[in-house]
């Protein structure tokens, strides 16, 4: 079969090209950007790329298309669609589909999914997850939102039925407004947290309680659920209606199924009270704590002992863009250092900035400086219905600079609280040059954003060394 894929550069799209060449079918797809890591991992593969979607891509007469979320009905200010390629599809009656529907019907049909849900922490526990099913020998498939370290891939077949896939709550196509992991059917199912999001497709938290609640009822009675125990939002989500095994986690009553005893870093995992395993990894913070008993409930559902899976962990080495390490320059007495993380939520900025400082402070390294360096890029953080929790996000950052580029709402206002620990830049290069200027020995840049960021982390990579 020959499948061209639109919108084919989109993390989750990517994999799903990914899958299907695997698979031994033709692919080629289509997209209006191309930026690392998936546009590397594409090429690798061999898959042709085009750039935008002008009609005439009807003449490669795939036997099916397959639409990413990102095509839409949507006209430019002069009256052209915005996706002519769309439209010719649909002129010409030829066959499409969405991502998550090929997906679920060329690739999940007969295995055991396992699927993991959340506003935060999707990719990492999804890569933790297919992580400890390949140490245990599973030889699982599986679809990430990200390039996780020890496969160097997003998305893979594998050999054995279990297939361990981020579950997005974002909608499916423009012709199906169902959550993504709504096509998934995943007998193991992980609901890691739940805030509100997506502010461009979802009016409250309600609604997206709703799409979560809608997960909930395609797991079967033996399948199970793995809940975060502390979030009320889940339990509301239960309170809906379920009909599996549920299994809860986190720093919950005594009664919480699986719960963590000790540093961050170096952690016992207790299943009612009782020590099971101990995970001692690289890793820090809380939310990794967090990710990692997910992971291990859901492990254990498909045979994989509790102290097998922590041993695992031991080994994780991450995804990248997830606090990924891009480089080093000297300066002075020492050293600054240039992160790129994923974060584009303000909750997720929070916990990634929280997590290197408590990192640095139980290294003894309080004189460190964090610079934040980030874009509000995401569909919800463009729109500015987050922007009052910008300043909380951003507390643990000594300094913090926006690019507020292409926004149609006021940042310098949202970040006035910070007062001079807030700047606000509207152009790739000069935010370069004020973040080059303000660095001194000792500091970790965290670059934050889910786009390519105008390529920001080399280009101060550059400039702090010309300082």
């Amino acid at each position: 079969m020959h499948i061209h894929i639109l919108g084919i550069c989109g993390t989750f799209m990517g994999g799903v090209a990914a899958l299907a060449r695997e698979a031994g079918h033709r692919v080629t797809g289509c997209d209006a950007g191309v930026y690392p890591p998936m546009s590397d991992q594409l090429r690798a593969l061999g898959i042709d790329l085009i750039e935008g979607f002008a009609a005439d891509q009807m003449a490669l007469t795939p036997d099916m298309f397959v639409v990413g979320n990102v095509v839409s009905r949507a006209h430019l200010p002069d009256g052209n669609p915005k996706f002519p390629l769309m439209e010719a599809i649909l002129d010409a009656g030829a066959p499409y589909t969405s991502g998550p529907q090929w997906l679920s019907e060329h690739v999940l049909q007969g295995r055991h999914v396992l699927a993991v849900a959340g506003t935060h922490g999707k990719t990492t526990t999804t890569s933790m997850l297919a992580w400890v099913l390949e140490r245990a020998g599973r030889a699982p498939g599986f679809l990430v939102g990200g390039v996780p370290l020890d496969f160097g891939v997003s998305a893979r077949l594998g050999e054995g039925p279990a297939f361990v896939i981020e579950a997005d709550e974002y909608d499916t196509a423009f012709f199906d407004k169902r959550s993504k992991f709504v096509h998934y059917r995943p007998r193991t199912a992980i609901l890691n947290n739940l805030e509100f999001d997506h502010a461009d497709i979802f009016d409250d938290l309600a609604a997206i309680e709703r799409q979560f609640h809608h997960l909930v009822r395609t797991v079967p009675g033996t399948g199970r659920v793995v809940v975060n125990a502390t979030e009320e939002s889940l339990q509301r989500v239960l309170a809906q209606g379920c009909w599996s095994e549920v299994s809860h986690f986190g720093a919950g009553g005594a009664d919480t199924e699986w719960r963590a005893r000790g540093a961050h870093d170096a952690f016992d995992v207790l299943r009612h009270g009782a020590v099971v395993g101990r995970v001692e990894w690289a890793l820090s913070g809380e939310h990794n704590q967090m990710n990692a008993l997910a992971a291990i409930a859901a492990a254990e559902h498909v045979g994989v002992a509790p102290a097998e899976a922590a041993t695992a962990l031991g080994t994780f080495r991450n995804v990248r863009r997830r606090m990924e390490l891009r480089g080093t320059v000297g300066r002075d007495s020492g050293e600054v250092t240039v992160y790129d993380d994923f974060a584009h939520h303000p909750t997720a900025i929070r916990t990634t900035l929280d997590g290197l400082r408590r990192k640095l402070d139980g290294e003894g390294r309080q004189s460190d400086r964090i610079l934040a360096v980030f874009e509000p890029r995401s569909n919800t953080m463009k729109l500015g219905a987050m922007a009052a929790q910008l300043p909380w996000s951003l507390e643990a950052a000594d300094l913090s600079f926006c690019h507020s580029g292409g926004l149609g709402w006021d940042v310098e206002s949202a970040l006035a609280p910070m007062g001079d620990r807030a700047f606000v830049i509207d152009a790739i290069e000069p935010l370069v040059a004020q973040v080059a200027k303000a660095a001194r020995a000792g500091d970790h840049i965290v670059c934050m954003s889910n786009g390519g960021f105008g390529g920001i982390h080399d280009k101060l990579l550059t400039a702090l060394r010309g300082n």
